[in-house]
């Protein structure tokens, strides 16, 4: 029920996968744990990643994974139901919902986010097919398009959506829908060629993933093929405040440096666990500069005890010649 590795990676999406492959190929011991909930599992195709674009997220998935697998690391799929560091020893304690207990010198956290989407009849059985989040993965698919923005809680996303999105389509609509907008926002949207909208939004209408438009309270409706919302980002980090990671004054998000380490050593994060606007090629980078210098970091240690190990031997065999003189 108990084994030790040298690194436990938490998240098998595109930074979780990447930090397996540079570890394993490293010759590390690693396991990557994952709970098989993919941020992006409801999109149909990822972009922007080079010789990648276009490619099924579940694809690219499953491709990682046996690449991971080809370098010798192992996967699991199982959910971290605590994670600590270890009493009285080094390394870390991760436990698993399946019963298993991994002891780890080291831990990348690779969780991602979870976007939480505003009550809205008809946004969740749409997102992912014709309910949208990001310009720069979705915009060119719907370029030419009719486009409705739906304001949220994250307003400087929305309008920088509604802005960005008239690059794509010379018809896009802003729905504030209760969300402050400057009278000089207003103005440089409609100079730009954003229409805005200030009716209330009922509900978004669709069928079998299919968009047809998006209802007002007062039972207009405005046609539209595609709906671009910003959802708030809820990052997954309970492992790292378990841990005790220390958190950005400035975002409250935990604080990594440029390689992903986090305050506490041994511990790693990378992808949207702490970086929202990550792409997944982002995350992979992320990760591979993280799981580099947790290889750095390893190397160190093991230099460091066998170090220590030759000089306790040097010294009893010191110890040995001088009782043997002694007699």
């Amino acid at each position: 029920m108990e084994n030790h590795r040298d690194v436990v990676i938490i998240g098998a999406g595109s930074a979780g996968l990447t930090a397996g492959i540079v570890l394993a190929r490293a010759q590390a011991d690693v396991l990557v744990i994952e709970d098989g909930k993919p941020r992006n599992a409801p999109a149909a195709h990822m972009h922007g990643f080079v010789s990648r674009d276009g490619v099924a997220p579940a694809e690219f998935l499953a491709t990682g994974r046996t690449e991971v697998a080809r370098y010798g690391g192992e996967l699991t799929q199982a959910r971290v139901v605590d994670a600590a560091r270890g009493d009285g020893e080094e390394g870390f304690v991760v436990a698993l919902d399946t019963g298993a207990v991994v002891r780890t010198r080291a831990v990348l956290v690779a969780t991602g986010l979870t976007d939480e989407l505003p009550e809205l009849a008809g946004i969740r059985e749409l997102w992912g097919s014709a309910v949208h989040h990001c310009p720069h993965c979705h915009g060119y698919e719907v370029r030419g398009q009719e486009l409705v923005v739906i304001g949220g809680p994250v307003a400087a996303m929305t309008l920088h959506q509604a802005a960005l999105l008239r690059r794509y389509s010379d018809r896009v609509t802003l729905c504030p829908n209760g969300m402050e907008v400057s009278d000089v926002d207003r103005g440089r949207l409609r100079a730009w060629g954003v229409r805005i909208v200030d009716d209330t939004v009922a509900r978004v209408i669709g069928d079998n993933g299919r968009l047809s438009g998006v209802e007002f309270t007062d039972g207009s409706v405005q046609h539209c093929d595609s709906v671009f919302i910003a959802p708030l980002p809820r990052p997954n980090d309970a492992v790292l405040r378990s841990l005790g990671c220390a958190s950005d004054p400035a975002t409250g998000r935990v604080a990594v440096d440029a390689a992903g380490a986090t305050s506490v050593p041994g511990v790693w994060a990378a992808g949207n666990v702490t970086n929202p606007r990550a792409q997944v090629i982002t995350a992979a980078g992320e990760a591979s500069a993280a799981a580099i210098a947790m290889t750095a970091w390893l190397l160190e240690q093991d230099i460091a005890t066998a170090a220590e190990r030759d000089i306790a031997t040097a010294a009893e065999q010191a110890g040995t010649e001088t009782r043997g003189e002694g007699r």
